[in-house]
């Protein structure tokens, strides 16, 4: 036993054989896995540094404790490089931030996941995509790493289908959720920075759903561009309908983005129009939802005055990720859950 953690040896460690060894006992994502041997481990953790044994987080609902080695073996499951390490040390952290509600976004029934965005530094250096297909396949850092956030998950917070995870359908976004900011496109500079952390990496993570695509091929204003947007935002389907403190992330493709800054629209000024055009009369939100975790101003107002998708413009997050194409992406939240940035160390 070691820190409260059994050894379990294992006399076959091909693929093949720890394959069948992690089904039988109900462990893995159902992928394919690579034997966390000590020497890959060891690897890992020369590539974050500090103690192996320090807790990073207590992990709901299982309330798994997260050090630095348990971290280093999903990241060995998952099939990452030592240079993940940085990253996924800094969003196990942030997993057990407290107004991330890990437990609530484990316990819901809706098919909420945590995105992982890197910013700054490490990102270029790692090797992660934050251009063409950023959200989709082909990049081992972007793939490996969302995997690792998902197997610590299931491993050591107890986030399994069913007795840990209620989500009612799942998602594809609980394989793996990893994207880089494209820092380099942004005409407004790193998102981190933005969200007060001064530092050359950091990291965010925000519980949602998977992204939801809209385009505008034509448009050389940012407000026929943004009513796309907002029209993707203004949906009663989502849970930010019902819940005032749930955020959006925006992903603004470059070409977007470059067409909002070359107007003179700063990150803020993207926020705020989005507040004022995703909205629907008061009347369509308590016709449908007779359940609502409203701010107190919102019950007040009459029926026919348009209520913002969200309770606060600062709710609305942008930023820069994609490649050539005028495409952009909203991801939702799931509600009760607030996102978190945090600097790599």
């Amino acid at each position: 036993m070691t820190q409260g953690y059994e050894l379990l040896d294992v006399v076959d460690a091909s693929p093949e054989a720890m394959y069948e060894l992690f089904e039988e006992r109900g462990w893995g994502d159902g992928l394919p896995l690579v034997p966390p041997t000590s020497a890959r481990v060891d690897a890992l953790l020369e590539g974050c540094g500090g103690d192996p044994d320090e807790v990073l987080a207590v992990l709901p609902p299982r309330f798994g404790k997260a050090t630095r080695r348990m971290v280093a073996v999903n990241a060995a499951l998952a099939g990452c490089k030592p240079d993940y390490m940085p990253v996924l040390i800094a969003a196990t952290r942030a997993l057990g931030e407290k107004k991330l509600n890990l437990r609530g976004v484990n316990a819901t029934t809706h098919c909420v996941a945590p995105l992982l965005i890197v910013h700054g530094e490490i990102a270029e250096r790692a090797g992660f995509n934050s251009g063409l297909g950023a959200f989709g396949p082909g990049n081992r850092a972007n793939a490996t790493t969302g995997r690792a956030l998902r197997l610590i998950l299931l491993h050591i917070a107890g986030a399994v289908p069913g007795p840990g995870d209620a989500s009612t359908q799942g998602g594809p976004a609980k394989y793996s959720y990893c994207v880089a900011e494209n820092t380099a496109a942004s005409p407004w500079g790193s998102f981190h920075r933005s969200a007060g952390v001064d530092s050359a990496s950091a990291i965010t993570l925000h519980c949602g759903e998977a992204p939801h695509n809209f385009h505008d091929m034509e448009s050389d204003h940012p407000s026929r561009i943004l009513d796309k947007c907002a029209s993707v935002m203004a949906t009663l389907g989502q849970n930010n309908a019902t819940i005032a403190q749930g955020e959006y992330f925006v992903a603004l493709g470059p070409e977007h983005a470059a067409t909002c800054a070359s107007a003179g629209w700063s990150r803020r000024d993207v926020s705020s129009y989005l507040f004022q055009m995703a909205r629907l009369p008061a009347r369509v939100f308590r016709a449908q939802f007779d359940l609502r975790a409203w701010f107190p101003w919102m019950h007040g107002v009459a029926d026919d005055e348009l209520l913002p998708m969200t309770g606060e413009v600062d709710h609305i997050k942008v930023f820069v990720c994609g490649g050539a194409g005028k495409h952009s992406s909203v991801v939702p939240s799931w509600g009760m859950t607030s996102s978190v940035t945090l600097p790599i160390e």
